[in-house]
């Protein structure tokens, strides 16, 4: 049986190449991704969702039995260094290099064995020169293909004929990389070509390399300095620079009185959908015409020490208020608030906002409602 797992594969050249595997037979594909898959799933795709940066190895105990693996997960954006913040340096390097190192550290035993498996990585050819208004993306993308040429030659020397395919493109139309729109019907004859090179075991393929990207790298390797200065300017004076920070943001409000463990999940699944997660803590609970039993500086801290919560701020009486301050794109709520007064009214407000309210199906767990009755039984 051919099995495959595609990380990344939900949409753009992921997409495109789980596309390529289904004519080619596979009869299992995993896809890993944040985002459902931009296409209609057949039974033969199982969708995995988890976002990279809370990379949970255990994950891929699921699809532990594949035979080819293809991660193409990774983001960037052109901008000068000044304009980078801290998240995006710590995410970056999160998703574009250190997932990628975990899971193939996951799958080694497999890759170094006598037994037939099909690699490739999306590296780019940004790793390989100078990339100046580029250059947070370059340096992720220097260290995969490092790695990747590196653990090449053990993978040579130890004897097996498994090798791991580096796809260093350039710019690619027909993805959203570069804030374009997904179109997997011009981007398949690459995918094909990726595919072609991955079942060849070849360790390098950049692609349009006699067109283009050969005689970039010889002006790279001939003068550096002076290419480094050239591509400042291109990409200076081109329309690639993008100054809004490259994070999905969520927000989700609650009172976390009695915090246990239904919270807890209610983050994780948040932080699932985005990279940047806010979380407004209620002064109170009057709202609910409840009373608290914990002090709200000490909700607060507690919320801001959950490791899926990268923010945390006084909620406002409305989630839409918090919007004006923190531009988010998900907003995070039970599934008892859908149909309610209150959220149509929010569903309106987010008409043309490209906001998109994330509904969390209630599951049964310890709540707040019961704890408050026992310790109310207890106070009695």
């Amino acid at each position: 049986m051919k099995t495959a797992l595609v990380v990344g594969g939900s949409n753009g050249i992921g997409a495109a190449m789980v596309k390529q595997l289904l004519q080619q037979n596979y009869t299992t594909i995993f896809v890993l991704d944040k985002s459902e898959p931009d296409f209609d799933c057949e039974n033969k795709i199982v969708f995995i969702q988890h976002n990279l940066l809370q990379f949970d190895i255990s994950v891929l105990q699921q699809c532990a039995d594949i035979n080819t693996l293809i991660i193409t997960a990774g983001f960037g954006r052109v901008a000068p260094f000044t304009s980078i913040i801290d998240a995006e340096i710590t995410n970056s390097f999160t998703v574009n290099a250190e997932a990628i190192c975990r899971i193939i550290k996951f799958f080694y035993a497999k890759i170094l064995s006598t037994d037939t498996f099909y690699c490739a990585v999306m590296g780019s050819i940004a790793g390989m020169i100078s990339s100046p208004l580029f250059a947070l993306y370059g340096a992720t993308k220097a260290a995969i293909c490092s790695f990747i040429e590196s653990i090449n030659i053990e993978l040579e020397r130890s004897g097996t004929s498994n090798r791991i395919l580096n796809v260093s493109p350039g710019s690619i139309s027909g993805t959203r990389f570069n804030g374009g729109e997904n179109d997997l019907v011009q981007i398949q004859k690459l995918a094909q070509e990726i595919i072609e090179k991955m079942f060849q075991k070849q360790t390098l393929f950049i692609p349009q390399f006699n067109e283009i990207y050969g005689s970039v790298l010889n002006k790279y390797k001939e003068n550096p300095h002076e290419f480094g200065l050239q591509s400042f300017d291109y990409k200076n004076n081109s329309d690639r620079k993008n100054s809004k920070p490259q994070l999905k943001i969520g927000y989700l409000s609650g009172t976390f009185d009695l915090f246990h463990i239904g919270h807890l999940n209610l983050l994780k699944r948040a932080k699932e959908y985005c990279d940047y997660l806010v979380v407004g803590v209620h002064k109170d609970a009057l709202h609910k015409g409840k009373h608290v039993f914990i002090s709200f500086e000490e909700r607060f801290e507690i919320v801001k020490n959950i490791k899926y919560v990268d923010k945390v701020v006084p909620s406002h009486k409305e989630d839409i208020d918090t919007y004006a301050e923190i531009p988010y794109d998900f907003l995070f709520v039970g599934s008892d608030y859908q149909g309610s007064e209150r959220f149509n009214r929010y569903e309106d407000f987010f008409k043309g906002k490209d906001v998109k309210i994330i509904y969390f199906p209630y599951t049964q767990t310890t709540s707040s409602t019961q704890l408050r009755k026992v310790i109310d039984e207890k106070i009695k």
